[in-house]
């Protein structure tokens, strides 16, 4: 198995030093020890390490958050904050880099070594994630006029337009729900609603993408679909356009 390389940023010398000795003890690859935001994303961007260690509050125009920030952004490589310091403003700041993992200065070797393999680890999930996203268009592909590929376990499984009820949000995870099968995916809202045909499909709520000829019952704010009965709720932003869409007399 390779070596896992990491890229360290500090700017006091003896702490890089430090970590270098651990790392290297540890068993890790190190590509390159820098001090700047600056030379990080050089050094990043040069050899692309597996993990970076950076320290947040870095000398200079760019900090270890902001260096973070581009390295996440531009070149998928995930971090890991050093920092002396556990105010809550700076852990607030440091949330929006999404580091994977945090750790307070002076630590322990173990402590250093649990925080690295734990965020190899959410890092792994998060690839294999978003490449399911990206290999089944986030859940739906090949839409043709009457029915659409649903993702299906390891299957595209075609399903007819008019058997789907309605889409269902949970998390991280939509829920397509038919007239005989549920289907869960990885998924947002906002990316069903591209995939699927806007003829017969219009979002109801924030949680809810409907069937328009499912549509039984408006009753109140709600709307009533299937031989099941099921309530969705009208959200007061998608109300007018769901109304535009459907027939009165």
């Amino acid at each position: 198995m390779a070596q896992t390389s990491i890229l360290i940023v500090e700017d006091e010398k003896i702490v890089a030093k430090d970590i270098e000795n651990s790392l290297s003890k540890l068993g890790y690859k190190i590509t390159d020890v820098v001090s700047s935001g600056e030379d990080a994303l050089r050094s990043a961007g040069e050899v692309k390490p597996d993990l970076a260690l950076v320290d947040i509050m870095l000398k200079g125009d760019m900090d270890g958050i902001e260096a973070a920030k581009e390295m996440w952004k531009d070149m998928s490589i995930p971090v890991i904050f050093l920092t002396a310091y556990a105010d809550e403003s700076t852990i607030n700041r440091a949330k929006h880099a999404e580091p994977f993992g945090y750790i307070i200065k002076p630590f322990k070797e173990v402590d250093l070594k649990t925080t690295i393999e734990i965020a190899l680890h959410k890092y792994a999930l998060d690839i294999n994630v978003r490449k399911e996203r990206d290999i089944y268009s986030a859940i739906i592909s090949n839409t043709t006029a009457d029915s659409v590929f649903v993702k299906s376990n390891s299957r595209q499984k075609r399903v007819k337009v008019e058997d789907i009820l309605y889409v269902e949000a949970l998390k991280d995870y939509v829920v397509v729900n038919t007239v005989s099968e549920r289907y869960t995916i990885h998924s947002t809202m906002k990316d069903i609603q591209k995939k699927l045909p806007t003829k017969h499909f219009v979002r109801a709520h924030r949680s809810f993408i409907v069937n328009i000829d499912k549509i039984d019952i408006i009753e109140d704010s709600n709307l009533i679909i299937g031989v099941d009965k099921k309530v969705i709720p009208i959200g007061g932003s998608y109300k007018e356009d769901l109304m535009s869409r459907l027939s009165f007399i």
